[in-house]
């Protein structure tokens, strides 16, 4: 069962709450990595030696164990003394390795590695750390090379919360462990802890440079793989300590800078939640930073820096945000419906084009082929009856008002002008289509009633009953949806 102070550490790690390696917290974990502050009971005299550093009396020791094993078929009434084994733990569960590794005591180390047995090395203490762990944890290279060399899978083990001893080197900065590790084996890069984290997790959220450096000189895109809720490394770094950090993982892999975790928070987010203001600088320095990005609550950057207690470093983020064109979230909403209706606006603009050409091309058509024919001068012969004045000038009407919307449609600037400029112009579209489709209407029925009435006017008169029946029709289903829609939208506001 792990102690306290490790149990603590551990959570501290993984919330990404530990403080720098010089602080105090960080130094005091130094003295509860191992449970034995000080001589645990149950020590062994090569515990003891392997504390003073004492080699001579270390190989002394070592000899007269060797030297009262029994020989292989005497009896055991030829050992007269208790027998001391190298393997053996205190109340700690730590052998003399252990201690000799956290001290960095190589001569030690390797005088014990001579007497110890496979499973002696991949002993793990009470908190489950192996002494390669507490090795790696202490930057003792020369004692982890010994180590992995003695027992190759000695590098796999997992201490709590499935922790590696490269985490345990990157966690402390110890950028020359790291890189002998990886040499050893480059797949520990992948390897997870119980919160999904992997070294470089950890490493960036510490702000220790050259280890993440070195992670990334294995793997360039290592800086993107998520955790358990699917933060990346660089959302672990804002919250951090080093700039340096941010930095090398923007420029190893530009794209970790818009990627979101699980709550679709991206680092510029997280920054800003945590009050980093120096983090929040330097993410807008890259052109990838999506200042106006919204997570799952439908809240940017500015949103939640709205939201933070008034201070210094509160006022510094909205004034960075704000000359980056940050905005809040609904005012992007607003935008963007507004974008929506002018494409609409340009999509319906082409389609009114079309039917003005239309209208235009058979209201020209329609002033040159005179219903009723005309007599040897050209004249109509029913140019004296009223409707074939009725008939012109509709038709007259028609053409101009068509030609009209086109003239706007061409001649009126996109992209330059105010969203109120386009609401006027579009309601004189609709009133212009509107004239000149009924003008266009009246003169065909006009035309119906010229041709058609002189032999058949029961025919005229159906045609035009049958048209209006149509056109009205059509018109009062559209007057009616569009009342109820107003009736449901005023109901809805009143709700609410």
């Amino acid at each position: 069962m792990a102690s306290a102070a490790t149990e603590g550490f551990n959570r501290d790690v993984e919330s990404g709450g530990l403080p720098p390696q010089n602080s105090a917290m960080a130094g005091q974990f130094d003295q509860s990595f191992m449970k034995n502050k000080a001589a645990p009971q149950k020590s062994t005299n090569l515990h003891l030696v392997a504390q003073r550093d004492e080699v001579a009396s270390g190989k002394r020791i070592v000899f007269e164990m060797d030297r009262r094993r029994p020989i292989h078929g005497a009896s055991a009434e030829v050992i007269v003394a208790p027998l001391e084994s190298v393997d053996e733990g205190n109340e700690s569960g730590e052998t003399a390795l252990f201690v000799a590794a956290k001290r960095g005591d190589a001569s030690i180390v390797k005088e014990l590695l001579k007497h110890s047995t496979r499973e002696g090395v991949m002993r793990k203490n009470i908190d489950g750390f192996t002494a390669l762990h507490i090795a790696a944890h202490h930057g003792h290279a020369d004692i982890v090379q010994m180590l992995v060399d003695y027992e190759p899978e000695l590098i796999k083990t997992a201490g709590p919360s499935n922790g590696s001893p490269l985490m345990a080197a990157a966690t402390r900065g110890h950028a020359a462990v790291v890189d002998q590790l990886l040499a050893k084996d480059c797949s520990l890069l992948t390897a997870l802890n119980s919160n999904g984290r992997n070294a470089m997790h950890l490493a960036a959220r510490l702000g220790f440079v050259e280890v993440v450096r070195s992670l990334l000189g294995k793997d360039k895109q290592l800086g993107r793989r998520g955790d358990s809720k699917g933060k990346n490394a660089l959302h672990m770094a804002v919250k951090g300590y080093s700039q340096e950090v941010v930095k090398l993982l923007i420029e190893a892999d530009p794209a970790v800078v818009v990627l979101p975790d699980l709550l679709g928070n991206t680092a510029l987010h997280v920054a800003v939640r945590k009050a980093q203001d120096e983090m929040v600088e330097v993410l807008l320095l890259y052109p990838e930073t999506n200042v106006n990005a919204t997570n799952k609550d439908h809240k940017t950057a500015l949103d939640i820096a709205e939201k933070l207690p008034y201070s210094p470093d509160s006022i510094n983020i909205r004034s960075c945000l704000s000359r980056k064109g940050a905005s809040r979230a609904k005012d992007l909403q607003a935008v963007e419906e507004l974008n929506k209706a002018i494409l609409g606006g340009i999509n319906s603009a082409c389609s009114t084009n079309m039917v003005a050409i239309l209208i235009a091309q058979i209201a020209f058509a329609a002033i040159f082929t005179v219903p009723g024919g005309g007599d040897n001068s050209g004249i109509p012969l029913a140019m004296s009856k009223t409707s074939i004045l009725v008939l012109i000038i509709c038709n007259s009407i028609a053409f101009f008002a068509s030609m009209a919307v086109v003239l706007i449609q061409v001649t009126f600037p996109r992209g330059e002008t105010e969203p109120d400029a386009y609401v006027t112009v579009a309601e004189l579209i609709r009133k212009l289509i509107w004239l000149a489709t009924i003008c266009i209407i009246v003169a065909f029925m006009t035309a119906i009633y010229i041709v058609v009435r002189r032999q058949n006017e029961w025919a005229s008169t159906l045609i035009t009953v049958t048209g209006a029946v149509i056109l009205l029709g059509s018109l009062g289903i559209k007057i009616y949806y569009v009342m109820k829609l107003r009736r449901v939208r005023s109901i809805r506001k009143k709700e609410t």
